[in-house]
């Protein structure tokens, strides 16, 4: 599977659609092509925010025994926004013009990525996000630089898009849809494989460009190599768009794992996961909040429930291989979730 050219250095207030922030001139070929290019994702490794390069990953002896596999972690808790949404924005970021206002909907880590990735390249952003979040998110958002504004009735992202198209200079970016996003994330699965074979790698799926970008590189450089998805058993519309090769759209998510509670896949999240991902498994909230003890109790580390998600999987489902590998990402957790955690399950 060969990258197409995507071009450089785009004037994204040529080609990019406000209402998509998708440029057409990318090509986007759903189900037939694939726009996300190996060389961006190679290029992606030198030119991101070095601190989020090169983040810890190693096989932790109780970790491993507590799950019963041998289980090599990569640690994206570890950096301005702990989670891995800092790699994908920075590198969309560097496409726009200086004082380009973003636009974004978010339940929290992306639109910590949007400000913190605007701060650092000199433009300004506008996140929107629904009532009700948590609170730890919505403080960094705005202490990143963001300005955040809390929208009920799930009108989150209409409002969003609806300010982008009402002020000038102003571009909606939707995380998952964008190449750029997803080749950004890719360099994950760069780093992953210079520490050796992975049989099976299992990532958490919320809108698609962690998955999607780390198997790009995967598939051509490890082509042996599983990459199964994983979805909330409360908002399973990306593993149920998978399997039918569709869109299928929910009612709503019933999950407190924001990171991955989708209601409305993206189209063209879905055509590369078609072409990229081979299996998808659910998890409950149980299941996330045990691997949320289990890797405070082996790592140290307090991840969020959707970043607890791989673990989570890899405790429950019985994934083929001797070696499998999983993203740690996202360790902004409510308040209200510490108890829970302390409280042996």
């Amino acid at each position: 599977m060969h990258g197409t050219n995507l071009g450089h250095g785009r004037n994204p207030d040529h080609g990019m659609d406000p209402d998509h922030g998708t440029d057409p001139d990318h090509g986007t070929d759903p189900g037939h092509g694939m726009d996300l290019d190996l060389d961006r994702i190679a290029e992606a490794s030198r030119l991101i925010d070095p601190v989020f390069l090169n983040s810890p990953q190693y096989a932790d002896e109780q970790l491993c025994a507590a799950l019963g596999k041998r289980v090599l972690v990569k640690i994206e808790t570890l950096n301005p926004l702990r989670s891995f949404k800092g790699r994908g924005m920075d590198l969309l970021a560097r496409e726009f013009d200086r004082g380009t206002r973003l636009v974004c909907e978010s339940t929290g880590n992306f639109g910590q990525a949007v400000g913190y990735a605007a701060a650092r390249h000199g433009l300004s952003a506008e996140v929107f996000v629904p009532e009700g979040i948590s609170p730890v998110k919505l403080t960094r958002m705005a202490s990143l630089g963001a300005h955040v504004h809390e929208i009920g009735g799930g009108r989150a992202e209409e409002a969003a898009r609806e300010y982008a198209a009402a002020h000038k200079d102003s571009v909606f970016i939707e995380d998952g849809r964008h190449p750029r996003i997803a080749e950004g994330a890719g360099t994950i699965g760069v780093e992953l494989l210079t520490a050796g074979p992975i049989d099976t790698v299992v990532l958490p799926v919320g809108d698609g460009a962690l998955i999607t970008g780390v198997a790009r590189w995967f598939k051509e450089h490890a082509p042996h190599t599983r990459v199964v998805g994983v979805c909330a058993k409360g908002a399973p519309s990306m593993v149920d768009s998978w399997r039918s090769d569709r869109v299928l759209p929910t009612e709503g998510a019933d999950t407190f794992a924001e990171g991955i509670a989708i209601s409305s896949p993206i189209p063209e999240s879905v055509d590369r996961m078609r072409l990229l991902v081979d299996d998808m498994v659910v998890v409950d909230d149980a299941d996330m909040l045990a691997a949320m003890r289990t890797a405070l109790t082996t790592l140290g580390v307090l991840p969020e429930p959707a970043g607890a998600a791989g673990l989570a999987a890899i405790a429950t489902h019985d994934l083929p291989g001797e070696v499998l590998a999983t993203v740690v990402t996202g360790a902004n957790v409510s308040p209200g979730l510490f108890g829970d955690v302390l409280v042996s399950g």
